[in-house]
């Protein structure tokens, strides 16, 4: 056999692991993420890709095409475009939209928490767990499959929870749990 699919080092059965994702999942997503990407699909369909239609077509009535800035921007641009509404409009599709008001008040850990916790040399952080399509690391927001996320998730206030990192085992104690207000039924 080649020493290629030789397993050299056998993982220890006390070490905790993550568990894989499972091909296919949930799209959990909150109802705000999915109106911002409902609308920026919209806006492609509506208003950019035919604007790049008109574009294109005017510049391949100026006639050479092959040298044509506009025309072979314009066909660039618009292959983008419908790259991006295939992409959205599959991500919608196989979108599961779970609203973190819901679980307004609970001290447990579920998706949509802004989470506040200390790591064991102390540092605390506060993340808010979303979607994979609506985070933004650079708010705080992190993704529900994100290794931070996972350890965190069904943990309540008080609990200390193990994140799995690549340097070993990291305990983190979670300090705080809010989620959204309820809108105001009108």
């Amino acid at each position: 056999m080649n020493k290629a699919f030789i397993k050299e080092t056998e993982p220890d059965d006390d070490e905790p692991t993550l568990e894989p994702l499972v091909a296919g999942g949930k799209n959990y997503i909150t109802p705000q993420g999915y109106a911002r990407l409902r609308a920026e699909l919209l806006d492609l369909i509506d208003n950019e890709r035919p604007k790049m239609v008109e574009t294109v077509y005017w510049a391949a009535s100026n006639g050479d095409r092959s040298e044509n800035g506009d025309y072979i921007y314009g066909k660039k641009r618009l292959r983008e475009i419908d790259r991006r509404i295939r992409f959205l409009t599959k991500r919608l599709e196989i979108a599961e939209v779970s609203n973190p008001s819901v679980h307004h008040g609970s001290e447990h850990v579920f998706f949509g928490a802004t989470v506040t916790y200390a790591d064991d040399s102390g540092e605390q952080r506060s993340v808010t767990i979303l979607g994979i399509d609506e985070a933004d690391s650079a708010l705080g927001q992190i993704s529900w499959i994100s290794p931070v996320a996972r350890a965190l998730l069904k943990s309540r206030v008080g609990e200390e929870v193990n994140l799995v990192t690549p340097h070993g085992v990291r305990l983190l104690e979670v300090l705080k749990v809010d989620y959204p207000e309820p809108d105001p039924v009108d």
